[in-house]
């Protein structure tokens, strides 16, 4: 069971994460959305496609960027469809 978590908070948990350039990607129901706040930010990977990145909230104290995911991937990615990773101090473990 991996799971992930910022300031003592878990933000999502699975024993079914996809490895991608090792980056553990979380399924959309393992999740905790209370914690995700939609950014603005994205970023374009030539093979993944289009991120859209979350802003993480925990207890008032926000994370900007720390969590992306590829929703509509290219087909090269299509595996991690909607799944979420993290970075800039998510602990994934």
């Amino acid at each position: 069971m991996r799971r992930a978590s910022w300031k003592g908070a878990t933000v999502a948990e699975s024993d079914a994460t996809e490895v991608v350039e090792g980056n553990h990607y979380f399924p959309p129901d393992s999740i905790n959305r209370e914690h995700l706040k939609e950014s603005s930010t994205t970023s374009l990977c030539p093979w993944k496609g289009t991120a859209s990145y979350y802003d993480i909230e925990v207890d008032g104290e926000v994370n900007q960027g720390a969590a992306w995911c590829y929703e509509e991937p290219k087909p090269a990615a299509r595996k991690i469809a909607g799944y979420v990773a993290f970075w800039r101090g998510v602990t994934v473990e």
